[in-house]
């Protein structure tokens, strides 16, 4: 029998539709065509997707378990999602919800990097919730973007990352930004991490991933979305030393289940830390996606290190205290635009910030 990997829809349908509605599913995500014209009995025992489960849920819709074959996917990250949700990703009636995690799929893949124990060391946080910010906004000069990440770690934060808009502009170049970011932040002696933005094409991320290992750099961040799954995977597995988080812009395009696509698969291509819209910021995520998020790129497994949940996206100080009860320590807190608010005071408020998420953790 094939290693089958279990794969959760939500299908709007009716009773009386829902098994031939599960069934075109399972033909349209495996072997997309009338199973009735294959004649390869290995095919039909082991390629052919398999209906394992239906579950109303009694809201017009239903949970649909799919079984498909492991072998389909390859070792390829966009094989991986072409199979999880390519054809069926182009019918409205349908999402995708969950995917099984197996120990095959996970050694496929292998997951974070170095993980949040790793993350912990790198910084001095053993117990306490991580801190984040981000350099913003972009069309600074990079002497001014220097200057920002200077006052971030002089206040004592864990990490500071680029905004996720900043690429290859004529006003700020990756081989010019980074190395002078990187010399401020070092200049204060921190142990604050530098987080760059990679953007282009594999070529292109490939060098700036040069670039910023000459700078003693460790940490990088991906937009898997824009990227692609097979760029992310191809730059994890070929820079092991690296942290990679990941950014979650252009997530909200397709009818895959944020808590899925961020919290779990993001974290099984490589994220060692997922950033994602917090409940009551800017973007519209349920506590209940949040929570489902986190634990999901926290969650034990026998293979795969754990993500860190960097939840963001109109962030507040007044509300580190109400994250850290929600999310508890296994957590980064990523405040941007709120701690820039601060202008001269930088340094001060970034200092506050990292006495309230140490007092709140050690509580």
């Amino acid at each position: 029998m094939t290693d089958r990997l279990t794969v959760t829809y939500r299908i709007r349908a009716t009773a009386a539709t829902i098994a031939a509605r599960a069934q075109s599913v399972a033909v349209e995500q495996s072997v997309e065509m009338p199973v009735e014209a294959i004649s390869n009995e290995t095919v039909l025992r082991d390629i052919v997707g398999q209906v394992q489960d239906i579950t109303d849920r009694d809201d017009g819709s239903f949970n649909v378990r799919i079984g498909l074959a492991l072998e389909t996917i390859g070792r390829d990250a966009g094989q991986l999602f072409n199979m999880l949700f390519g054809n069926v990703s182009l019918q409205d009636d349908i999402t995708l919800e969950d995917l099984s995690i197996t120990p095959a799929l996970a050694k496929i893949f292998a997951g974070p990097n170095i993980g949040m124990d790793a993350l912990r060391d790198r910084v001095g946080a053993p117990r306490r919730a991580f801190t984040c910010s981000a350099i913003k906004p972009q069309g600074l000069p990079v002497a001014g973007l220097a200057e920002l990440a200077a006052r971030f770690a002089e206040g004592g934060l864990d990490f500071i990352k680029d905004d996720h808009g900043m690429a290859e502009q004529s006003y700020g170049r990756f081989a010019n930004r980074v190395p002078a970011i990187a010399a401020a932040i070092r200049a204060t002696g921190s142990k604050t991490r530098y987080v760059p933005s990679l953007s282009g094409d594999l070529d292109a991320m490939r060098a700036q991933l040069r670039v910023a290992t000459g700078c003693g750099l460790d940490a990088v961040i991906v937009a898997p979305m824009l990227a692609g799954f097979s760029t992310m995977q191809t730059l994890v597995r070929e820079n092991r030393g690296f942290a990679f988080f990941a950014h979650p812009t252009l997530g909200g395009a397709a009818r895959i289940a944020p808590d899925l696509l961020i919290g779990k698969l993001f974290r099984l291509l490589g994220a060692d830390a997922v950033i994602f819209p917090n409940h009551g910021g800017r973007f519209g995520y349920s506590p209940a996606t949040c929570q489902r998020l986190a634990a999901n790129a926290t969650a034990q497994h026998p293979i795969l290190r754990p993500a860190i949940p960097v939840p963001a996206g109109g962030m507040t100080l007044a509300r580190v205290g109400e994250m850290l009860d929600f999310y508890g320590r296994e957590v980064m807190v990523l405040i941007g635009g709120n701690l820039l608010l601060a202008r001269e005071r930088l340094a001060a408020a970034s200092a506050e910030f990292t006495r309230a998420v140490a007092q709140h953790s050690y509580r």
